[in-house]
């Protein structure tokens, strides 16, 4: 049976989706009406690399969407789960969709269940959401089938996305607290510059007393913010649209991560994420008996870096001439001495998946540990700065009441 995503309308007029089985658009149709439902349109559900080798139109709807971290992990759990108790994986799809909270996710789920259906392999089908499965996840897939251990494959695909998962979330969670007290800050700083400060200094100008250059720096900054303050958001705004537009084209994207990478603290911040979820990638692969080579390829070509995805790229190809891994790595500039010399202890010993998964869990903790110090940096950083400006404010308020007291004495 095909999978066909389909719309209709209820008894009240609103318009209802969904992904149902079926063997063709008109049983489906019938099945629609049974339900007390008046169908719109009934089409094959297909991704977007089988929309464009197939024949056939393509859908107007797909179902390829990117999938969240935290619901590839769950997706992956669940099936590992269900084929680790016997049952077939079509069942275990079956069940997975009907698990499935998020209507998305459902109709995901039921699309790649239909290819299976169909005879396809569970990487086959994987590969026809390209959006929604990263290129390494249908390549792991397809080297447990081969060797008969899907399920052991599939956990460890789990573990892998459960704590991406878990190291997003701590890391946007520490970031959380500085950004807000950041935003609320600058607020209050430009509520203060904006409309408390021309009130104050408004009574010194009546007195016609000379203001001192901070003050008048202060109200030359009041005036620009209330006067030109909606201009400098509409630049920010553009200036904004602008680099999503330029990092949308690769050439403008490879320039602009280059410059990321060459930053002192940013730079190395970016590196060893990257190389944390290479070796991950990389260790994975090799697990699932993915041959060296072919397993460089995808692991590199997961990466969003483009410098470092070209580098590693070159890499496989000098492992395809006859280096070494730990060689082809080493030139690429980018690894750490240590990650270096476990990998190349691997190859002597024969141990290199294993010495793979310790440096994969070496980087990650110092990618961890990296961004607490940053994150705990930061705050009193911030601090600093918003009470420097703070007292820049008092000082220009203050400093003509001072004035006066010596006029008075």
């Amino acid at each position: 049976m095909a999978a066909f995503a389909w719309q209709a309308l209820d008894a009240r007029g609103r318009l209802r989706r969904g992904v149902l089985e079926g063997e063709s658009p008109r049983q489906l149709r019938q099945r629609l009406r049974a339900d007390g439902l008046v169908p719109v349109s009934v089409e094959a559900v297909q991704g977007r690399r089988a929309a464009s080798a197939d024949a056939g139109p393509r859908p107007r709807r797909g179902v390829d969407r990117r999938l969240a971290p935290a619901d590839l992990a769950l997706f992956t759990r669940q099936l590992a789960t269900l084929l680790r108790s016997s049952l077939p994986l079509e069942e275990a799809l079956r069940i997975v969709a009907q698990q499935s909270e998020r209507t998305a996710q459902r109709n995901l789920v039921t699309a790649v269940r239909a290819r299976v259906a169909e005879g396809e392999s569970l990487a086959e089908a994987l590969r026809r959401f390209p959006r929604a499965f990263p290129e390494y996840y249908p390549a792991t897939v397809a080297a447990g089938e081969q060797s008969g251990r899907l399920e052991v494959v599939l956990e460890r695909l789990a573990d892998y996305a459960e704590n991406a998962s878990s190291a997003r979330q701590k890391v946007l969670l520490s970031l959380l607290y500085p950004a807000l007290v950041t935003v609320v800050a600058l607020a209050v700083v430009v509520g203060l510059v904006t409309y408390v400060v021309p009130e104050v200094v408004k009574v010194f100008e009546r007195m016609g007393q000379e203001l001192p250059a901070l003050t008048r720096g202060l109200i030359a900054t009041s005036e620009f913010l209330r006067d030109h303050g909606w201009l400098l958001l509409g630049g920010m705004f553009l200036l904004l649209i602008a680099v999503r537009w330029a990092y949308a084209r690769p050439p403008s994207r490879k320039r602009i991560q280059r410059f990321l990478l060459r930053l002192p603290v940013v730079g190395r911040l970016l590196t060893d994420l990257n190389v944390a979820r290479f070796s991950r990638t990389f260790s994975i692969l090799l697990g699932s008996s993915v041959a060296a080579n072919e397993a460089l390829q995808v692991s590199a070509r997961v990466l969003s870096n483009l410098p470092l995805r070209d580098a590693l790229l070159d890499a496989s190809e000098r492992v395809r001439e006859g280096a070494s891994i730990g060689t082809a790595l080493y030139n690429t500039g980018f690894f750490p001495p240590l990650m270096l010399n476990m990998i190349a202890s691997g190859e002597v010993s024969g141990q290199l998946v294993e010495m793979l998964d310790r440096a994969a869990d070496a980087q990650e903790r110092h990618l961890l540990h990296k961004t607490a110090a940053l994150v705990g940096l930061l705050e009193p950083v911030m601090i600093l700065v918003m009470g420097g400006l703070v007292l820049v404010i008092v000082l220009a308020i203050m400093l003509p009441i001072f004035d006066i007291n010596q006029l008075i004495q």
